[in-house]
């Protein structure tokens, strides 16, 4: 699926004066409707799941951005669609910022790999605020929806690969590895779970010989994500994780293993 595809143009709308989240979510909900694709579904529908999924804790989370989105029982296809406030509007935002860049989604009801996917690359793309200033200035819905997909350069795809790459990823810092997993989790095709494990040196402690290191050990856990990947892919998701950390040869609390499998079947739900 190529994010092209789904980001519909006549769920666009640059320049909106809304000045509460109430009414953000019934203009998001009235410019969703406008796509044919959720015909069989009515704007108080709508409405209602984006209210839903608000009362579980605000898309709003910080510099100015919100991701909106709910999962509908009618719905076949994905339906994304851009809204700019440039005056800001009250969301209930994680740093009490005023929203200007809203991304909202109408998904399947059945389809939630791709759904956290596709919400994966929105939330990256958005973490550009340069891009997203740009997006937030434009006077036209065309030039809105062209910025948007420039800053977001990727395709949500769901492509069956032939040969797959073991990548395993232990970070002892939690901030990071949320953003590493996210990193990951818009790769074409990956499929990965989440570890938790201990220090080395809390083991290490338990020796007689190396016990005086147990009173001063970091009991931080160290966080593993081993994933299976497209092996063309390698140097990408490397790059993608150098992105976050730096060097990682000049890294500390990160480690990161990429292995040729001789066989991968299958997947796993995210």
């Amino acid at each position: 699926m190529k994010l092209i595809d789904v980001l519909r143009s006549e769920c666009v709308r640059a320049g909106s004066n809304i000045d509460d989240k109430a009414l953000a979510l019934c203009e998001i909900a009235a410019l969703a409707k406008q796509c044919k694709t959720l015909k069989k579904v009515s704007e108080d529908d709508i409405l209602e799941a984006l209210q839903e999924r608000e009362t579980l804790g605000t898309t709003a989370f910080g510099n100015g951005v919100a991701i909106p989105h709910c999962r509908l029982k009618n719905v076949k296809d994905f339906v994304v669609g851009l809204l700019t406030v440039p005056a800001g509007v009250e969301f209930e935002s994680t740093d009490g910022k005023k929203v200007q860049m809203i991304v909202f989604i109408i998904a399947p009801q059945d389809q939630s790999n791709t759904h956290i996917r596709l919400l994966s690359a929105v939330s990256r793309a958005l973490q550009d605020q340069t891009a997203v200033k740009k997006m937030v200035k434009a006077k036209t819905d065309a030039q809105l929806r062209k910025l948007f997909l420039e800053a977001a350069g990727q395709d949500i795809s769901e492509q069956i690969a032939v040969r797959h790459n073991l990548v395993q990823v232990f970070v002892q810092d939690e901030k990071i590895f949320k953003e590493i997993v996210e990193a990951v989790a818009t790769l074409d095709n990956a499929s990965f779970c989440v570890i938790e494990g201990q220090n080395g040196r809390r083991y290490l402690g338990k020796s007689g010989l190396l016990a005086q290191f147990a009173e001063h050990q970091n009991e931080s856990a160290c966080h593993i994500l081993v994933a299976t990947i497209e092996r063309r892919l390698s140097n990408e998701v490397i790059r993608r994780i150098e992105s976050i950390t730096g060097s990682l040869f000049e890294c500390t609390g990160v480690m990161v293993s990429v292995q040729e499998m001789a066989y991968s079947a299958g997947s796993l739900e995210i």
